[in-house]
């Protein structure tokens, strides 16, 4: 197989030239946005229903995280081979095959009756996310082939993952219970698909030889011993099983990367590691999994349990923080020639911990007003971010392989998810203090990792 840096721009655009249809800009970033605003919208629907979803399914404290975790585990162990799929396969058919698995495993978490199948489902979710989010950028690069177009294209599908995470709490307080909600997501989901197959155009670029199922099943299953060793993390970070499933997670994280350099298509190509700018864009989106996501999907739970906040109001509340990123993500086009994407991420990431900081204490002073001014601020970073992420995700690779950009960030982005979830969990409910003692350390935590994030962006300058 050629190597990206072995292949000429020449070869990249004939490629792609013989392999695609003519493109409908506006139809195609319509219904990627969509689907993307759906997707997200189910991943954050279990932030204020949490507790009403681990009382009915009759959770303990210790397994929540695995409520919380099942998307993004998903995600993060097949948006790279799904983004393989997207480019070789044909990047229409992939995503309409995710979002219609989407709508129909969201259903089907609606039915589920304890934490495991709930979980099951969730994963199965995140997969079929991970199917349209991987080939959403690819039908964009190739909808948008200026960099003008393809500037706004992505600042508008950033905007919609802001915008999706901001709804997906609206819509599930709204609802009568959280069964409901996943029903409306579903049907939402089903109607994005079928749309799509009428109208998206087809385009891949196609490297021959098979997908890399095997990177997927070990690269899967490290995530697996990861998650697992940080949620049982809390009750003891010196027992064996921690070690243990800490010990497979390094054994099984080498046999990828022995399958990957034996491969012929492997899921990522491990070459562009010494690259700065995919460097950049890959521990970028990994520490905004561990500082950003990590914290924000487990601190609306906290919020109902110590202001005892209702479901609604919890809501509406991180609307000022979610609403603001989506807002920000919008407009920051706006910047484009004058603040480079590396910039962006670093101003973000600062905002994210200066914000988090400004909300120390709230929680323990049972004041929900506390907590405005910090939501503010770090609403505006996230914005930052998201429009960041894909821009710098899809210049650190060759054109052709948009999509597999895409699915390494975005892996990366979705691994530190699910490590930031476990972990925020972990520290906030295993502290002696109380919960609200242990979300302040919690908050501590995310605060210094955006620190490190800023100072690693930074460090990161171009070739």
């Amino acid at each position: 197989m050629a190597r990206f840096n072995e292949r000429t721009l020449t070869e990249v655009k004939v490629s792609e030239t013989l392999e695609a249809s003519p493109a409908h800009p506006t139809a195609t970033l319509t219904l990627t946005s969509a689907a993307t605003a759906v997707a997200l919208m189910t991943y954050t629907a279990p932030m204020v229903t949490l507790p009403d979803v681990a009382t009915d399914l009759h959770t303990p404290l210790s397994a929540q995280a695995w409520l919380l975790n099942g998307t993004p585990l998903g995600l993060a162990a097949l948006l790279l081979v799904a983004g393989s799929l997207a480019d070789d396969y044909g990047r229409r058919r992939i995503f309409v095959a995710g979002t219609l698995a989407l709508g129909l495993t969201t259903a089907l978490g609606a039915l589920t009756s304890s934490t495991w199948l709930f979980t099951l489902a969730r994963i199965a979710q995140g997969a079929a996310s991970a199917a349209l989010l991987a080939s959403s950028l690819g039908l964009i690069v190739h909808a948008f082939p200026s960099p003008r177009g393809r500037l706004h294209a992505t600042g508008v599908w950033g905007a919609f993952v802001s915008g999706g995470i901001a709804v997906g709490p609206l819509l599930s307080g709204a609802m009568p219970n959280w069964r409901v909600s996943y029903g409306v997501l579903g049907a939402a989901a089903v109607l994005v698909a079928v749309l799509s197959a009428r109208l998206l155009s087809e385009s891949r670029a196609p490297r021959g030889g098979r997908p890399d199922l095997a990177g997927a099943v070990t690269f899967g299953l490290a995530l697996v011993a990861l998650v697992a060793a940080l949620t049982l993390g809390r009750d003891g970070w010196l027992r064996a099983p921690v070690a243990l499933l800490l010990l497979a997670f390094v054994v099984l994280l080498a046999l990828f990367t022995a399958v990957e350099r034996r491969s012929a298509t492997p899921m990522i190509d491990l070459e562009l590691l010494r690259h700065r700018r995919f460097l950049a864009s890959s521990s970028s989106g990994l520490f905004t999994g561990l500082a950003v996501i990590g914290l924000f999907s487990f601190l609306p739970a906290l919020l109902q349990q110590t202001v005892d906040l209702s479901a609604m109001a919890t809501a509406w509340l991180f609307l000022l923080w979610s609403g603001l990123s989506f807002a920000v993500a919008l407009q920051v086009r706006r910047l484009a020639g004058r603040v480079p994407p590396r910039w962006q991420l670093a101003i973000g990431f600062l905002l994210h911990a200066a914000g988090v900081l400004t909300m120390l204490g709230s929680l323990e002073a049972g004041s929900w007003v506390r907590l405005l001014p910090g939501l503010v601020i770090a609403g505006v970073g996230s914005g930052l971010l998201n429009a960041a992420l894909p821009l710098l995700a899809v210049e650190s690779v060759p054109a052709a392989r948009a999509a597999m950009g895409s699915g390494a960030q975005q892996t990366f982005r979705y691994i530190g998810s699910c490590a930031g979830v476990a972990l925020t969990i972990a520290i906030a409910t295993s502290s002696g203090g109380g919960l609200a003692h242990g979300a302040d350390i919690a908050m501590l935590v995310s605060a210094g990792l955006a620190l490190v994030a800023a100072a690693s962006v930074l460090g990161l300058r171009e070739q």
